[in-house]
């Protein structure tokens, strides 16, 4: 275990890269934590203020990310002050994508449906870490062998093609797969070969006079959102704490 943890963590550099994403995922579950507990009233937390001014912990978070983000880049990859600085840098981060809903908004929209968007991204960055934590590199260089690392035409040319290939996946309408298949290539060649999602600029422009391939798109994309849309949910409600109701139109108009 040590040699492996040497290998392939400590020497590479990774620890600091380790101990960002580990900051990350734990500043977030425990700020959603306190969050959730000032939401039901209990517990001695609550709300920061200054004058009347709340302050959300986005606030706090971007102080965070420049104070680490700039310590790691004078820190280089080993030594203490940059393992501080990637912890800083985690914690930043956590709390700026717990709040990413309200950055894309400009609104308090935490504990609203566009509040899950927050919780996605969040699930996202952790998943594309930890992806490249444990040897994936972006657009499939980790598949480049010593030989073809030393020829730059090779590598380029594995990154065009590659990002092409992102490029048309996300095209089809699949945002998801397209970020996944920048550290994982292989997604991309899945999600080239499938449909396209209905509304998608692939689907609008490729299947405008294609009938039959219109209408597959749509009864895929049914079934699809049909069959995961209530579980990504039921995931997003446990993670992050259930969004308001909607207020009914009936209320809206009164």
């Amino acid at each position: 275990m040590g040699q492996w943890w040497y290998r392939n963590i400590v020497e590479p550099g990774k620890l600091p890269l380790l101990l960002a994403l580990t900051a990350f995922v734990l500043t977030f579950l425990i700020t959603r934590t306190i969050v959730r507990l000032i939401r039901a009233g209990r517990g001695p937390f609550g709300n920061v203020k200054a004058g009347g001014l709340h302050i959300h912990h986005v606030v706090p978070g971007v102080i965070l990310t420049v104070v680490g983000g700039f310590g790691a880049v004078a820190g280089g990859r080993h030594g203490f002050g940059s393992y501080v600085s990637a912890v800083l840098f985690g914690m930043g981060a956590g709390l700026v994508l717990d709040e990413f809903a309200l950055i894309l908004h400009l609104d308090d929209v935490y504990w609203s449906e566009a509040g899950r968007q927050s919780v996605e991204v969040v699930v996202l960055t952790a998943a594309l870490v930890g992806l490249w934590l444990v040897g994936f590199a972006p657009f499939g260089v980790n598949g480049v062998s010593d030989n073809e690392l030393q020829d730059r035409s090779s590598v380029i040319a594995t990154v065009a093609v590659n990002f092409l290939l992102a490029l048309g996946v996300l095209a089809k309408g699949k945002p998801r797969m397209a970020i996944f298949s920048v550290i994982v290539p292989f997604l991309a060649l899945i999600g080239i070969v499938r449909l396209a999602r209905p509304g998608s600029p692939w689907a609008k422009r490729l299947y405008r006079h294609r009938p039959r391939a219109r209408a597959r798109a749509v009864l895929r994309a049914y079934r699809h959102d049909r069959r995961w849309s209530g579980p990504r949910r039921v995931f997003q409600d446990w993670l992050g704490g259930k969004p308001d109701p909607e207020p009914s139109r009936a209320v809206e108009r009164s």
